[in-house]
């Protein structure tokens, strides 16, 4: 009798069972892995963030003299060079002090002229002639009294008529002399003192002059730097006072971002340090920035303490960052944020 062969059963389960324990280990371990990079990412210190905005100078841009506006030659939100002409102001009160100040000059000038000059030939000659006729009279009213004491001596005559000859060449003598004096004072001319008031005087007039020029052209209004015009407070044909801002003008081209920091957050934190911000409304561009100016003392308490035997209050520091690098773009308002570590 012949034994039939049983070949051997293969021990451990089937492969398909195998594969499905092999998958279910690796589900598992996926899902482990998952977990610990999820508590990985849930407790590790997470960096903090600081909130700028942009922010750009602002010019107030006014006149000095008072007038009513004439005429606008920019718009609202445009973009204007240093020097070009905004706005003009009509004053007819300076058009009045112009014509005063000129004729103040001319009449002062008037008066230098003639110190300068002397006096007029035909002066000069009327002097002379003067001074020539006074001599004569001195002369002759001598000639008389030597005549007057000679009949005296003989006793022809009485004392009174000597004393009056001889009053009279004395007299004579002294008109002669001041009639000289006045011929050569008109030879001479000014006064050096005169000379120097009439050069006072038109100094003052042209100082008169010059500061009317200046007023006038107060009237034309000029952008003091390159920006962007804001907004406008005024209308054509309206009364706008000395000082009054009519337009505000803003450098755009050099904007800087204001950050409030803590205290605890500074970290050696100092001017030339360079961060890194990104800018949400520039599709999250990231740009450098470098840090121009940190506040010397701390500002308002961002956090307070809640009793006063723990804790205390945290200052802020103001911290101004300009771009490394200009960004086209960027305009004052705009958030820019900072990765900030804890």
């Amino acid at each position: 009798m012949s034994e039939t062969a049983v070949e051997p059963r293969p021990e451990g389960p089937p492969p398909r069972q195998r594969n499905r324990r092999r998958l279910a280990i690796g589900v598992a371990a996926g899902v482990a892995l998952l977990l610990a990079i999820g508590l990985w990412l849930a407790y590790r210190p997470a960096p903090g963030q600081i909130q700028g905005m942009a922010d750009a100078r602002e010019v107030r841009i006014t006149s000095k003299v008072t007038g009513r506006i004439a005429a606008f030659h920019v718009e609202e939100g445009q973009a204007v060079r240093a020097g070009q002409l905004l706005y003009t102001v009509a004053s007819p009160e300076i058009a009045a002090r112009s014509q005063q100040a000129g004729g103040a000059l001319a009449s002062a000038q008037a008066v230098e002229n003639k110190a300068n000059t002397g006096a007029r030939p035909e002066d000069i000659r009327a002097a002379e002639a003067q001074w020539r006729r006074a001599e004569a009279a001195a002369a002759l009213a001598q000639t008389t009294y030597q005549r007057t004491q000679r009949l005296h001596d003989e006793g022809v005559i009485a004392g009174q008529k000597r004393d009056e000859a001889r009053t009279n060449a004395i007299a004579s003598n002294e008109a002669a002399k001041a009639a000289r004096a006045q011929y050569d004072q008109a030879l001479a001319g000014a006064r050096g003192e005169d000379k120097a008031a009439a050069s006072g005087q038109v100094r003052q007039a042209r100082g008169a002059v010059a500061e009317v020029e200046a007023a006038a052209a107060e009237t034309r209004v000029t952008a003091p730097i390159a920006g962007e015009i804001g907004r406008r407070l005024a209308q054509p044909g309206e009364l706008v006072p000395q000082g009054f801002p009519v337009f505000v003008l803003t450098d755009v081209a050099h904007p800087w971002v204001t950050l409030n920091v803590r205290e605890d957050q500074l970290r050696g934190l100092a001017r030339g340090a360079e961060l890194v911000g990104a800018i949400p409304a520039l599709r999250e561009r990231r740009v450098r920035f470098r840090v121009t100016y940190l506040a010397p003392a701390g500002d308002f308490a961002t956090w307070r303490a809640t009793r006063q035997s723990s804790g205390f209050d945290i200052k802020s520091f103001e911290v101004r960052v300009t771009p490394v690098s200009p960004v086209r773009g960027l305009r004052p308002g705009m958030t820019v944020l900072f990765e900030w570590p804890q």
